[in-house]
């Protein structure tokens, strides 16, 4: 039996809290200020890092290379926003931005093939991200505000799922018993 706390629940909350909030940027609720960048750096990026690196000495293959990826892509997503503000480099075309989009996109789609043997809602958390992913590409590449609404709506229920299932967890390990279904 490990003596290690289990890291995923850390991993899908904070992916879940940072995703609703981008997204709901997405949709057009709110402005996309420093509390969105915050919120990617240090709970997107810096706690779903850690949880990756935990998963790592849990020898979760597939944890280690989700937490740790997603929490770079917040890292970068940031870096896309704020390094032509620092003029440390050019604006990024919508091009560009949406073949970045289009790249995690494909990387999440084969990472879906890995929830196989998880649990629905972490299949569900997978098929929402990716299609919103390559939504986020068509607002990008084909200058779509509806494609970015939709992304946004989807990544609200994305985020909702992953929160939702990380807490899940979370009370199951604290508790013993499944008290919210996963």
């Amino acid at each position: 039996m490990s003596t290690y706390a289990n890291p995923t629940p850390l991993g899908l909350i904070s992916f879940g809290l940072t995703t609703i909030l981008l997204s709901l940027h997405n949709i057009g609720f709110l402005p996309n200020e420093s509390s969105i960048m915050a919120m990617a750096i240090f709970v997107g990026g810096l706690a779903q890092i850690l949880a990756g690196l935990m998963e790592f000495f849990k020898a979760n293959t597939f944890g280690c290379v989700a937490f740790t990826s997603y929490g770079a892509f917040w890292w970068t997503l940031v870096g896309v926003w704020v390094l032509p503000k620092m003029g440390w480099s050019q604006t990024n075309s919508a091009d560009l931005v949406g073949a970045y989009m289009v790249l995690w996109g494909v990387f999440t789609f084969l990472m879906f093939f890995g929830t196989a043997k998880g649990p629905k809602l972490l299949r569900a958390v997978f098929g929402t991200l990716f299609i919103v992913f390559f939504l986020l590409a068509a607002h990008n590449l084909c200058e779509s505000a509806t494609a970015a609404v939709l992304a946004g709506a989807l990544g609200v229920l994305c985020g909702g799922l992953a929160f939702y299932l990380g807490m899940a967890i979370v009370l199951h390990d604290e508790l013993g018993k499944k008290l919210l279904p996963f």
